[in-house]
């Protein structure tokens, strides 16, 4: 497992983008997800920071993008945002990245004007389009879980249902620290099944962002994860051999809480 570090962080601090990089390594980080906008920065901006990557030997694992317009109910605000990510996805490949982080955004007008089965179509029909051209570049989308009363994927079930309907291989889910409150039920479990990358913050609501549940539910993660490497790996060997496995399982979960622990 590795640790990334979001570039936003530098950004909101008003330091340069090679001052940002330059510290992430400095830091520790492994890897680096850029917060950029294809459209808006320049070409000496968008060969910097592949550059200054490549230099400190700093990964790209993804793009993040924000692109509410592709649930808007105007056909034209749909295609322009449609191939604003496009654009995302295309700089995720120029850099090498495995996926853009996409943010769907919230139902309009407190789902009382337009029907929210309409706007919930919209945005998986979107979503598989865009799928569709993630694939041709060999990249993903990851969709991002916001715990927002409005947005269209605020809870475990709905990102389950949302990529049920959505049925497209490029198209995962975020596992964060949003995600961690949940049960752990079947939903959960396909919901994990789904998940393309982990990301945690340090969030202004602390009704939201509770350390204890995402501790637990990241060993949650990990241990779906691997519970199912190691039913795989074990499902022919020698019983004796699968309990000493297990075991030693059991120990690594507890070394992993004690680690999580201190997140």
């Amino acid at each position: 497992m590795k640790l990334g570090l979001i570039n936003s962080a530098w950004v909101q601090a008003n330091q340069p983008t090679r001052f940002g990089l330059q510290k992430t390594k400095e830091l520790g980080f492994d890897t680096v997800d850029i917060f950029t906008d294809p459209l808006d920065i320049d070409i000496r901006e968008r060969r910097l920071i592949k550059d200054e990557c490549d230099r400190l030997e700093l990964p790209i694992v993804s793009i993040c993008c924000v692109a509410v317009g592709l649930i808007d109910f105007n056909p034209s605000v749909q295609r322009f945002h449609i191939e604003r990510v496009q654009r995302y996805l295309d700089l995720a490949y120029e850099y090498q990245a495995d996926n853009v982080l996409l943010v769907l955004g919230e139902y309009i007008w407190n789902r009382e004007v337009i029907p929210p089965e309409e706007q919930w179509r919209t945005a998986v029909e979107n979503c598989r389009r865009l799928g569709d051209y993630a694939a041709s570049l060999g990249v993903r989308i990851a969709l991002e879980l916001e715990p927002f009363k409005l947005s269209l994927v605020n809870s475990v079930e709905t990102m389950v249902r949302f990529l049920d309907d959505c049925d497209h291989e490029a198209v995962r889910a975020t596992f964060w620290r949003r995600t961690a409150s949940a049960v752990f039920d079947e939903d959960y479990a396909r919901f994990v099944d789904y998940v393309g990358r982990a990301h945690t913050s340090q969030g202004a609501d602390a009704s939201i962002y509770i350390p204890e549940r995402y501790v637990m539910g990241m060993v949650g993660f990990v241990q779906q994860r691997i519970g199912q490497a190691l039913d795989a790996e074990l499902h022919s060997v020698d019983p004796d051999l699968a309990f000493r496995a297990m075991r030693g399982w059991n120990a690594l979960l507890m070394v992993l809480l004690e680690l999580l622990s201190r997140v």
